[in-house]
């Protein structure tokens, strides 16, 4: 009894943060279907009991990876919404976009993206996740549209959940071309494009 106390409250002889980061890597690289508990295990330098341990089970610890995704890769939404103007939050989101999903040292493509629109049955409760949690940003990107709206920053009638529509739209579609091997550059002509057809200010 006191030996199996001492092993349970041995501490932990790895950084859960840093197997975490790991964790996010092979789940934006491969997808949650396409990571097995072997790719899992090997890149964060643990077992799969101490994988159970101190993250749950697969699916847990691809929650938690998710969140660690948008907390740091995804914090210039928030950051765009704060833009004084449409178009400043629409530069800021493209801006945003292209430097997560094109980045050379992290996998390219966006790890929400991939999980809306690539998950098969068995992962199918991940992906209402991601969708769920990508209403909530929708719902965001709406309000400051009407807000836009409301402090005359377009000369002409704008729906604001149609302007949200359409940055989803390309926003998703950097991140998919971008995931598909589009360089920086054409992906920024994207976004170049997308600015000089901005309807307002």
């Amino acid at each position: 009894m006191e030996a199996a106390a001492a092993v349970r409250g041995r501490p932990r002889e790895f950084d859960t943060d840093h197997a975490l980061v790991a964790a996010l890597r092979v789940f934006w690289s491969k997808g949650y279907e396409g990571a097995s508990l072997s790719d899992l295990t090997e890149a964060m330098g643990i077992t799969r009991p101490s994988l159970y341990a101190a993250f749950g089970n697969k699916e847990a610890l691809f929650r938690q990876a998710l969140d660690l995704y948008e907390r740091e890769k995804m914090a210039y939404i928030g950051a765009a919404l704060e833009a004084p103007t449409a178009r400043g939050v629409v530069e800021r989101l493209l801006c945003g976009s292209l430097d997560v999903c094109s980045s050379d040292s992290e996998p390219r493509g966006c790890l929400r993206v991939i999980h809306s629109s690539a998950c098969g049955t068995e992962a199918e409760c991940i992906r209402q996740e991601v969708l769920r949690r990508g209403e909530s940003v929708k719902s965001a990107v709406v309000a400051r549209m009407q807000r836009a709206i409301d402090e005359g920053d377009f000369d002409t009638p704008v729906d604001p959940k149609a302007l949200s529509d359409y940055l989803t739209t390309v926003l998703q579609g950097i991140a998919v071309q971008a995931s598909a091997g589009a360089t920086r550059e054409a992906l920024q002509g994207v976004a170049d494009l997308t600015l000089a057809c901005w309807p307002g200010r």
